[in-house]
């Protein structure tokens, strides 16, 4: 039902009980401490008495945070840097050369001292998942992750290849099988997980 006066729109099973009509009810959310769930923290909330922020008498928690959640975040944001990083700088390259000859080679050491150490991230994060994930592996999730570590090595490998390069046509060609082999690794990545 709504409230005979304009604009308030005030329900009716809002209202406390033994007051004036023209009163709502208030409904207070209060946060109960931080708890341990899982190994790790969830964060709890409920309403008055207990029946949930929203009522119902549910509350909500958020899902814990544990080392396989840490281990997952690390390896996905080298990834971002180490794949993302490659798709930028190739975007860029065109743009840099017209600003001169030395522009593109400084902009790529640069993002060298950023994408090595996300790729040494990779791998370390990488061995802690076959270790993590050891009891699945087995049938095609091991055939997957073979062929997945093996792009991960050519990817490595034509990196460094691309960056020792002095020719064009090195550049063009260990640049090209970098990038293809780390968009292949990602995406065997997200195979694995999914």
């Amino acid at each position: 039902m709504r409230d005979s006066r304009a604009g308030t729109g005030a329900r009716q099973a809002d209202r406390q009980p033994g007051t004036d009509d023209a009163q709502p009810r208030v409904r207070r959310r209060r946060c109960e401490p931080v708890t341990e769930r899982g190994g790790g923290m969830v964060v709890s909330a409920s309403g008055p008495a207990g029946r949930g922020a929203w009522g119902g008498g549910r509350g909500f928690a958020m899902l814990a945070v544990s080392w396989d959640t840490v281990r997952l975040f690390l390896h996905v944001l080298a990834a971002t840097v180490w794949v993302g990083g490659q798709l930028t700088l190739a975007a860029l390259v065109p743009v840099l050369r017209g600003l001169g000859a030395e522009v593109p080679r400084a902009a790529a050491r640069r993002f060298n001292q950023v994408a090595w150490p996300a790729f040494a991230v990779l791998v370390l994060t990488g061995i802690w998942n076959v270790i993590a994930e050891r009891s699945k592996i087995s049938g095609s999730y091991e055939t997957t992750l073979i062929v997945k570590l093996a792009v991960v090595a050519v990817s490595g490998v034509t990196a460094a290849l691309h960056a020792r390069a002095r020719s064009g046509a090195g550049l063009a060609v260990f640049g090209a099988l970098t990038g293809i082999s780390a968009l292949a690794a990602l995406f065997l990545g997200v195979l694995l997980a999914g």
